[in-house]
């Protein structure tokens, strides 16, 4: 019964929250819309094929200098990812575009973005079928009600305030182009989302993947992906249907038809491929084809239903086979590819969409920082508390909450997803990466200073004999075992 009233009073509250703000935001009126400048503008550039020798050029000026950024900040104890996001900015006009223009225009004629731009797709089209690759629904079971709690209120509460905020923002980085209810909807989200790839790699380097702590938390970061996933398909669905050929109906009626067949009929196909992968004790270029096909056209059948092909190579990961094994060797095919050479493409791309100089003057700086303030306040406080409010002792829902803080590339993702669909104008989508970039650096210092300072001397979590994730390997069964866990200053 103690559950059920933590469930309804910590969830139940920011849903009809949600909801109440929907129905005000009705008599919300926004700005015309305006168009915005100093920006690069890639909407034209699609249209025009790029030369290969400058296509060439910016691939390899791209992976060099992520791989340096992100070495840098490697030494300062920051993912790697998290300095090739930063790599990708820039590169963009918030620097090279600000410092050397013409070293930026002849580097990024609009001209050529357009074939940098479908490989930085296919490059998170295969990035976001590692991530589906990644959920294992074992991490799901057996966790008790603390995380069931734990991770919709992480989802919800910053949710809840995500949509009080776009009261306040529609009418002042919005236009009365984009209905309200939509402007809410994906604010919310933008809020919600947790970067379960960057967290689960923070968990391995610091050794907390196996103490109750990062337990918790790589359970909550699963279940965030998931049902963020869900709630931003729908909203995708909902912006989409207004300017798509096919009814509403039909359009639902097929998502549903697609999740059905992946599940019952395509998922136990492809548990076949373990079967192979064992007795050839390899992956064979055949099998490759094979799931590379399944990848494409699952995206390919989500994107003609108007949601986005992301998702159809996200649910292609989801209901691939698990066995530890058969991921490893699948990661390790596809890894240098997807996030090495393909991912920071995506990450340049972004930052030549966004720009630093948009966010001028004090209102624009205080929107920004109102932003932040709300993004970190939802997600870790909701999160803080919800763990607390189940059980969980202050220091660990406190680790908790910083670690469920950690946006990453995946906010990035959805924000361009909101670019690309016209909920975001350039303003709010440079704030938002902002948002993205701080909420994502301020989660090792702030859990060495809130989490690790504070144990014994001698009592840091062991070292992890294997390492976790997509970015840096998959873990052996025998790692699953039950860990030794430190004692804590109380």
């Amino acid at each position: 019964m103690k559950a059920v009233i933590h469930y309804l009073v910590l969830v139940g509250f920011p849903v009809l929250g949600v909801l109440g703000f929907l129905q005000l935001g009705q008599g919300v009126e926004a700005p015309a819309a305006i168009v915005e400048t100093g920006v690069l503008e890639t909407s034209a550039a699609l249209e025009h094929a790029g030369h290969l020798p400058t296509l060439l050029i910016q691939i390899s000026v791209i992976l060099a200098v992520s791989r340096l950024v992100g070495m840098i900040f490697r030494k300062i104890h920051q993912p790697q990812v998290m300095g090739e996001m930063v790599a990708g900015i820039l590169l963009g006009p918030s620097l090279l575009g600000w410092v050397a223009p013409g070293v930026s225009a002849a580097l990024f004629p609009a001209e050529s973005l357009g074939f940098l731009n479908a490989l930085s797709q296919v490059g998170l089209l295969l990035f976001m079928f590692l991530v589906g690759l990644e959920l294992d629904p074992r991490l799901l079971k057996g966790r008790g009600h603390s995380a069931v709690v734990t991770s919709h209120v992480s989802i919800f509460a910053p949710f809840f305030l995500g949509t009080l905020l776009a009261l306040y923002l529609y009418p002042r980085l919005s236009n009365d182009s984009v209905p309200f209810t939509s402007f809410a909807l994906f604010v919310g989200i933008a809020m919600s989302i947790t970067a379960f790839p960057v967290l689960a790699r923070i968990l391995t380097e610091r050794n907390l993947l196996r103490t109750p702590v990062g337990s918790l938390t790589i359970t909550c970061a699963a279940v965030d992906d998931v049902t963020g996933w869900c709630i931003l398909a729908g909203v995708v669905l909902l912006v989409r249907v207004t300017e798509s050929a096919m009814p509403l109906w039909a359009t639902i009626g097929g998502t549903a038809v697609y999740i059905l067949a992946m599940l019952l009929v395509i998922r136990p196909l492809l548990g076949q491929l373990e079967n192979v992968y064992e007795k050839r004790g390899k992956l064979t270029q055949d099998v490759m084809a094979l799931i590379f096909l399944v990848v494409l056209l699952s995206g390919l059948v989500t994107e003609w239903l108007g949601i986005h092909a992301l998702f159809g190579a996200f649910l292609a990961g989801a209901i691939m086979p698990k066995h530890h094994q058969f991921v490893a060797a699948l990661t390790q095919k596809l890894e240098d590819t997807a996030v090495v050479l393909l991912l920071p493409l995506f990450f340049a791309f972004t930052g030549l969409r966004a720009s630093i100089g948009l966010v001028s003057g004090a209102e624009m700086w205080f929107y920004c920082g109102l932003i932040i303030l709300v993004a970190i306040a939802g997600k870790f406080g909701g999160s803080t508390l919800a763990a607390r409010a189940t059980g969980t002792p202050w220091r660990e829902a406190g680790a908790l909450g910083i670690l469920m803080n950690t946006r990453g590339l995946m906010e990035l993702v959805v924000l361009n997803i909101g670019l690309d669909i016209g909920i975001l104008s350039p303003t709010l989508f440079t704030m938002m990466v902002l948002m993205a970039l701080i909420t994502t650096f301020m989660t090792s210092p702030m859990l060495e200073w809130f989490y690790f300072s504070r144990l014994l001397p001698g009592s840091y979590p062991k070292a992890e004999t294997a390492r976790v994730g997509f970015y840096n390997g998959w873990k052996p069964k025998e790692s699953l075992a039950e860990p030794e866990f430190p004692e804590f200053i109380e």
